[in-house]
């Protein structure tokens, strides 16, 4: 199973902190190992509560720099797509895809 192709051919919007990113979710996964750690040494509940919500924290900020740099780079990219073939279609779907994603970070 592979990346889906979704004809772009520019890079994403998060390719510039690509490497900002990658760091930060090896952070959490080693969090989430310590977490698991926590668990198997029988370690008292609330510490494990405590980590568990500051992996959280640190996944809901990932998601937030995500969709900031969908938005800045994406949806913007389609509005000046917009502009210059006159169709509405691109950007529409990029704001879509924004509001899908905000819905499913809510949820």
């Amino acid at each position: 199973m592979g990346i889906p192709d979704t004809g772009h051919t520019a890079p994403h919007g998060y390719t510039a902190d690509k490497d900002a990113y990658l760091k930060r979710l090896r952070r959490i996964e080693g969090q989430v190992r310590g977490i698991a750690r926590m668990v198997e040494e029988d370690q008292y509940c609330i510490d494990v509560l405590t980590q568990v919500a500051a992996v959280n924290k640190a996944l809901h900020a990932v998601s937030m720099g995500l969709l900031e740099d969908h938005i800045s780079h994406c949806v913007v990219g389609a509005a000046r797509e917009s502009q210059a073939s006159g169709s509405t279609d691109a950007v529409q779907e990029k704001v879509q895809e924004a509001t899908a994603a905000i819905g499913r970070l809510l949820r």
